[in-house]
């Protein structure tokens, strides 16, 4: 298969378009080509392709920046001599100065499938942006690893953000190139756009079921992304950005598993079973000992539970990461009815303001007071959130 980068690159009648035309990438480390060349060094090679400068998105064009919310400053390109500036530095939205050095801008950004994944609005405000400005946006498209499933409720108005874009569930099921169409639909965006398609992705293909296992290396898109194991989990256990709760940071496993000092992991798997076992399908819950390095709860014990989704057992279409967390919620809300679970509004979550972290993840209240409600139970949750998955499939024509 072939990703929107190699098309481009090895097909000059796909390039016409760009000739003596000024031409700017917005990427960062995944950023690769099939034989690992950074796209930007893949471009500046190409005789016919005048680059003009380059963006990085969060955690920089290099990857560097290891936690949320670390800036990244512009900088000069010592090889190709051009800017690269950050769309997480001093702004998110490029502004008119970093419009003005370029015609048109390639897109190259690797996403995880997740509404959350701050990506999904880097692409937004580019195109945006393009539009104001009377620039061209052409994505380079590449594989949603998460695949086609969609899940998780939909952002409420009012609840926009750096993490939540427009009105999608969490899981959105979509590559960045599909994702754009939506967005200019969504947003009556007036804006010259175009997409690179991949060749041969199939997102129903086993084992990899979105990312083309053995055929394409995994490249961290950013620092805590380590694998697709993660990738098929963390439109879950990102929610436990917004908790007390241990997310794996400062771990080699990073959001694949959730925990804290003073929980039992096997008393709260024992009771996600016993609350909703059909929300556990496709997976396997192990209870883990780990102590971070880094991040919460660096340099103590903690108990915690692994969601492992690469054995036999592994089921894509069944497999609910989004339900799979909520229910961890809720089995250590029913255990410990007065765990302090929510981090407080005075951990500034993406830059907002008084509000609650998880709400901002979640894109409204609903998930934290579901969990937080001793009478609410799992088929209340899932009324919500299957009606609004439905209108995503229906809205997006994405068949799963």
């Amino acid at each position: 298969m072939k990703f929107g980068i190699d098309r481009l690159i090895e097909n000059a009648d796909l390039r016409k378009p760009l000739h003596g035309k000024r031409v700017a990438l917005v990427a960062h480390p995944a950023s690769v080509t099939a034989n690992l060349t950074h796209s930007l060094d893949a471009l500046a090679q190409l005789d016919d392709i005048r680059l003009s400068a380059a963006f990085g998105p969060q955690h920089g064009m290099r990857g560097d920046k290891q936690d949320n919310m670390v800036e990244s400053p512009d900088y000069s390109d010592p090889l190709h001599g051009i800017p690269v500036f950050s769309l997480y530095g001093d702004v998110r939205r490029p502004s008119g100065q970093m419009m003005s050095t370029f015609d048109t801008v390639l897109f190259d950004l690797q996403d995880l499938g997740c509404r959350i994944y701050t990506f999904v609005t880097t692409l937004l405000y580019m195109l945006e942006a393009a539009a104001e400005h009377g620039k061209s946006v052409w994505v380079l498209d590449r594989p949603n690893p998460a695949g086609r499933p969609v899940e998780g409720l939909t952002l409420r108005p009012g609840w926009e953000s750096f993490v939540g874009a427009g009105p999608m569930p969490m899981r959105h099921g979509l590559t960045l190139g599909e994702l754009g169409h939506w967005f200019i639909a969504h947003y009556k965006l007036d804006v010259d756009y175009h997409v690179i398609d991949m060749e041969g992705w199939d997102p129903h293909a086993a084992p990899g079921y979105g990312w083309p296992l053995g055929a394409r290396d995994w490249v961290n898109p950013s620092p805590n992304a380590p694998n697709l194991s993660m990738a098929r989990a963390y439109a879950g256990t990102v929610m436990v950005e917004g908790a007390t709760l241990s997310e794996g940071r400062g771990t080699t496993r990073p959001l694949e598993l959730f925990g804290a000092p003073d929980i039992d992991a096997r008393a709260v798997i024992a009771k996600m079973h016993e609350l909703a076992p059909q929300w556990l399908e496709g997976c396997r819950l192990r209870d883990i000992w780990f102590e971070p390095t880094f991040h919460k709860y660096a340099g103590q014990l903690c108990n915690g539970i692994q969601i492992h989704t690469e054995g036999p057992y592994y089921d894509h279409a069944a497999f609910k990461p989004w339900r799979v967390q909520a229910l961890g919620f809720k089995a250590i809300r029913t255990l410990y009815p007065d765990y302090a679970l929510w981090r407080g509004k005075d951990f500034k979550y993406e830059y907002t303001d008084d509000v609650l972290a998880i709400d901002v993840i979640n894109g409204s209240p609903l998930l934290r007071e579901w969990v937080d409600d001793a009478g609410a139970e799992p088929g209340d949750l899932e009324v919500l959130a299957a009606a609004d998955e439905g209108d995503w499939v229906k809205a997006t024509n994405n068949h799963n």
